[in-house]
């Protein structure tokens, strides 16, 4: 059984200490030997990942209490290398498409990520689901249906559901910016 730590994404102009400890803190709270932390940024873009890792170790490492920390950042030659390693591997935000394309040359996705947390923001969460609804693309994406539901993140409340009509007996997850929602499957 793996846990799922699933993020609605941030909004870089907004900055909540308190919804991000949230999510920091809930990815390390199972974690009872020290923690070995995949980050993939294969979403993100490349002038932008050496400031993502800074933020997101001082996250990590803000909320770990007497944990011990160890992180690598995955590179596409090591991926399947540095997965068995991890016992977290963090699937950070960015294009969807992009972190698609990427994760699709790796076979058997689902069994790699096998006994492990999970936790995703943003496309992350998206490629993690069976659809997923890109809000500024406008466009619904198939996933590597890992997690049994659909998702729509950055979603404001009051929106319709842009995936109601998409295999209409899944149900759809809704994720606000800053929300952390947590599956165990």
């Amino acid at each position: 059984m793996n846990k799922y730590i699933l993020h609605g994404g941030f909004a870089v102009e907004k900055f909540p200490a308190q919804e991000d400890d949230i999510f920091f803190s809930e990815i390390l709270k199972d974690i009872k030997e020290d923690a070995r932390i995949l980050l993939v940024y294969f979403a993100e873009r490349e002038e932008m990942i050496k400031t993502r890792i800074e933020q997101d170790k001082e996250s990590f490492n803000k909320n770990k209490k007497s944990k011990n920390l160890e992180f690598k950042v995955a590179t596409e030659e090591n991926f399947l290398k540095d997965c068995q390693w991890a016992n977290i591997i963090y699937l950070h935000g960015g294009r969807t498409e992009k972190l698609l394309e990427k994760l699709q040359q790796y076979e058997n996705i689902k069994e790699v990520f096998a006994n492990k947390t999970i936790a995703a923001d943003s496309a992350g969460v998206n490629v993690l689901a069976q659809f997923s609804y890109g809000k500024n693309s406008k466009e619904i994406k198939e996933g590597f249906k890992i997690l049994p539901f659909k998702v729509v993140v950055h979603y404001t409340e009051g929106d319709p559901n842009p995936l109601e009509n998409t295999e209409p007996k899944l149900k759809t997850i809704f994720l606000k910016e800053y929300e952390t929602k947590v599956f165990y499957i």
